[in-house]
């Protein structure tokens, strides 16, 4: 079996250290499957890269048959199979989420053009760096000669906070909970759909019989749990991260037939603004990634969805404004 070529953006950094380990154990894309890694970092940040790819070294993992290392676009994304963009600038104190757009635009759109340039014709591309729905964008409409549905960005950490928090409201283990979807932006607009969610494949609205709790502690509970995570431990989500981007990586790779919440280009979905990055339910089958479309949504739900979707497109509009968005 010939090697695939992973790349992993941002990899010195505390998800992306992470995330290297359960690639090289097999458990994305199997356990058979021999690997490159194309690690890609700042200039500044190779001295700490150096010393990861030391770490990788001595795990001495028989699937992983070269380490690529760079702060070359060239060279990290050359013939790349797959990639995990996780590398983006954080949101700071004071600075308004147009300046983060603006940053991390730069950012993107140079790792759009490599891609475009150097990597596989058939690469599959997951954006980790938030804002990652947008960031998405950037990258895949810089990316003009691929299809923008092999870019996705990640939600899947928000339906696992979201499934935990129902299976702890509902004493059940969260193994039990189906269909925990997210619509929309992660951000503190996103919607947890609760309405479709399922326990041992009963709504769950009929064993948690309290909309308040719902709408008001459950919602803002998953909406703001980054924010909660950086205000208790001083920094945002890593580990946590990295395991939703091994999750989703292995559901689009080796299928998926659950619904599973995942951001994709948007064709008007739910009433979602076509050409943006949506997270919405999905399903994958050999590598297409398909989305649910006939779920239905009370006026309630769709009023959430409706605002979440306005968000992604304000903030498109913004980058147009900025000149930074090529569509």
């Amino acid at each position: 079996m010939e090697p695939i070529k992973v790349v992993i953006t941002g990899a010195a950094g505390q998800i992306g250290y992470q995330l290297i380990y359960r690639i090289a154990s097999g458990e994305v894309f199997g356990p058979d499957q021999p690997l490159i890694l194309q690690l890609l970092e700042l200039e500044a940040a190779m001295p700490a890269l150096k010393g990861v790819v030391m770490e990788i070294d001595d795990c001495a993992s028989s699937l992983v048959h070269d380490i690529v290392y760079t702060s070359d676009l060239k060279e990290a994304f050359n013939g790349a199979d797959y990639a995990f963009l996780v590398g983006s600038v954080p949101r700071k104190a004071g600075m308004e989420r147009a300046d983060l757009l603006s940053i991390n635009a730069g950012v993107f759109i140079d790792q759009g053009r490599a891609i475009n340039q150097y990597a596989s014709r058939d690469v599959k591309v997951l954006v980790v760096g938030n804002p990652c729905n947008t960031n998405c964008l950037i990258a895949a409409s810089t990316a003009s000669d691929l299809s923008p549905h092999q870019f996705f960005a990640m939600t899947l950490l928000d339906e696992y906070r979201a499934t935990t928090q129902l299976a702890r409201k509902a004493n059940v283990h969260h193994s039990k909970i189906e269909n925990c979807i997210i619509f929309g932006n992660h951000s503190s607009t996103l919607f947890p759909d609760y309405w479709h969610t399922l326990v041992d494949g009963k709504p769950i609205v009929d064993l948690i019989k309290s909309p308040k709790w719902f709408e008001e502690e459950f919602i803002s509970t998953i909406q703001g749990r980054g924010a909660a995570i950086i205000q208790a431990r001083g920094a945002s989500s890593a580990a946590s991260a990295a395991n939703a981007a091994v999750g989703t990586m292995k559901k689009i790779v080796m299928g998926s037939e659950t619904p599973f919440s995942v951001a994709i280009y948007s064709q008007g979905e739910y009433g979602s603004t076509p050409g943006t990055y949506v997270s919405m339910p999905c399903t994958s089958v050999d590598g297409k990634v398909t989305p649910i479309t006939d779920w239905k949504h009370n006026p309630l739900a769709q009023d959430r969805m409706k605002a979440t979707f306005e968000e992604l497109e304000k903030e498109r509009q913004t980058l147009r404004a900025l000149g930074l968005l090529n569509d």
